[in-house]
């Protein structure tokens, strides 16, 4: 799931969006992603996927006084979220720092080590 940082006029529709994805977030609609759009004062947020057949886009309006958490301005990368990580963003759970703390994934750590800590373990 990609994020677009701008924010995104919530009157946008199917083909506003759909060019938002190429033009700004540089990625293919028809890929089967689910792109994330949400509105300057972080009421409202978009959602654009395309199912095979089509496009389909999901929409939510917060509640009185509450609002979706603010992804990282400063954030240089490529904004992704797992799907654990919409599914709380969508209940308006606040990772603002997520893009800040989190860990290293899992495989790229493996992959930059030369060798597993079972071999080390068994050779030391």
């Amino acid at each position: 799931m990609f994020v677009c940082k701008e924010p995104t006029h919530m009157r946008a529709s199917f083909d506003t969006l759909f060019e938002k994805v190429r033009r700004i977030l540089e990625q293919d609609p028809t890929s089967g992603h689910i792109f994330v759009f949400i509105n300057a004062k972080r009421t409202l947020c978009k959602c654009l996927y395309y199912d095979g057949t089509g496009l389909v886009i999901l929409a939510k309006r917060m509640e009185e006084r509450r609002k979706f958490t603010q992804i990282n301005p400063r954030f240089e990368g490529e904004l992704t979220l797992t799907p654990a990580e919409f599914s709380l963003f969508f209940e308006g759970a606040n990772l603002e720092k997520r893009f800040i703390e989190s860990p290293p994934e899992a495989k790229r750590f493996l992959k930059s080590r030369k060798i597993s800590t079972c071999e080390t373990s068994i050779n030391a």
